[in-house]
């Protein structure tokens, strides 16, 4: 359900007024102030307070239409989404080769691009000869489907493109297919679907965002998310890298290679959202905004692919998208999503001396067990 600026906004700011530790931390931070009134409205006559609270009755049935209207927008999202999803049942079929659009459905498609080509013309880009247009048809003859069909349309949106390494497209080429459907309680679910690859076992992984069961002022309410666990195959976890540091010892200057697992950046910690803390836990001024931001970006990426990868795929992997969306002021959404996470883990005193640096980036050895890399 597309909230737009203002309803992301509030379902973000409602997920965190439902959090005791945030609000702990934000009533610590503002001390007297939370709360508190600036005296304004206790000064007016009482007249006027008597029309402030026939005001606030107003606002009050307002709330419960705006509740309605969402309710009937979702319902009518819900049933277009089952009016679509033969359409996209077919395209996931011709992205896989296995099924060959008709020449009246290629037809159609041409006339639809009649005005991109023509102004493609216009701007003097030249046709390809008919010879070596023949001959590449010819050389695709054994071509399946349309390769890498996802992987591209991802690397031509401007943020999720940046979250996606060089390692990661060798996994993502294997992406077959992603859909959305919603759930009974308010939320909705992402599934991509993935052809046997090198890096993990798992046929589909999933990534569910959930919304509070009221909504609050007519907007519903963004309370968390949950992604899959990903079974990645021995030395092929994408989500961390290995260190290694040769250590020499103080007193017998005998040397040792130290490997550690370090968290990496990459397009998979999408499946491993940010989480609140726990009642008991408390968070500083800095850790509550890096929390902040990490669901933020991390919503608005789920919303991304809702509204408009899912919807709009082709036009993403022909750059056709790029026309038609205004992506400025968005600089932040890659770095917020995939800040670094800092590693305070210090090597033990005793073994600790001259150290010579070998950082080979190299992905986990056998046996090895690879710490979970969460954004928090």
């Amino acid at each position: 359900m597309d909230l737009g600026a203002s309803g992301k906004s509030n379902a973000l700011a409602g997920a965190f007024t439902s959090n005791p530790a945030l609000i702990s931390m934000l009533q610590g931070k503002l001390g007297s102030l939370v709360g508190q009134s600036s005296g304004y409205i206790e000064s007016l006559p009482e007249p006027v307070k008597r029309r402030i609270n026939g005001l606030k009755y107003l606002q009050s049935q307002h709330a419960e239409l705006e509740g309605k209207f969402q309710e009937e927008v979702l319902a009518l999202e819900k049933k277009y989404l089952e009016l679509y999803k033969p359409l996209y049942a077919k395209r996931a079929q011709v992205v896989a080769g296995d099924y060959e659009p008709t020449e009246q459905e290629v037809e159609a498609g041409k006339k639809v691009d009649e005005e991109e080509s023509e102004e493609q013309q216009a701007s003097g880009e030249a046709s390809k000869p008919a010879a070596e247009a023949a001959k590449e048809d010819e050389d695709a003859a054994d071509i399946k489907g349309i390769p890498e069909f996802w992987l591209t349309a991802l690397k031509n949106h401007p943020q999720i493109g940046e979250s996606i390494t060089d390692a990661d497209e060798d996994a993502l080429k294997h992406l077959v297919d992603v859909r959305m459907s919603y759930m009974e309680k308010p939320g909705f679910k992402l599934e991509f679907e993935f052809a046997e690859n090198d890096y993990f076992t798992d046929k589909s992984l999933v990534k569910t965002y959930y919304y509070q069961e009221h909504a609050q002022g007519g907007d519903f309410v963004y309370d968390h998310a949950e992604g899959s666990k990903i079974n990645w195959k021995e030395g092929k976890d994408l989500t961390v890298t290995v260190e290694t540091k040769k250590q020499r010892h103080k007193g017998t200057n005998k040397t040792r290679v130290v490997k550690r697992t370090v968290p990496a950046d990459t397009f998979f910690t999408f499946f491993s959202p940010p989480v609140f803390p726990g009642e008991n836990e408390e968070l500083d001024e800095e850790e509550a905004e890096g929390l902040d931001a990490k669901l933020e970006a991390d919503y608005e990426m789920g919303e991304e692919f809702k509204d408009k990868i899912i919807p709009h795929a082709v036009d993403y992997f022909t750059g056709k998208a790029l026309e038609y969306e205004d992506f400025e002021g968005d600089d932040d959404f890659e770095d917020d999503f995939y800040d670094d996470e800092d590693d305070s883990e210090e090597d033990d005193d005793e073994d600790e001396s001259d150290d010579d640096d070998d950082d080979d980036g190299k992905q986990p050895a056998k046996g090895e067990n690879a710490p979970e890399c969460k954004q928090s």
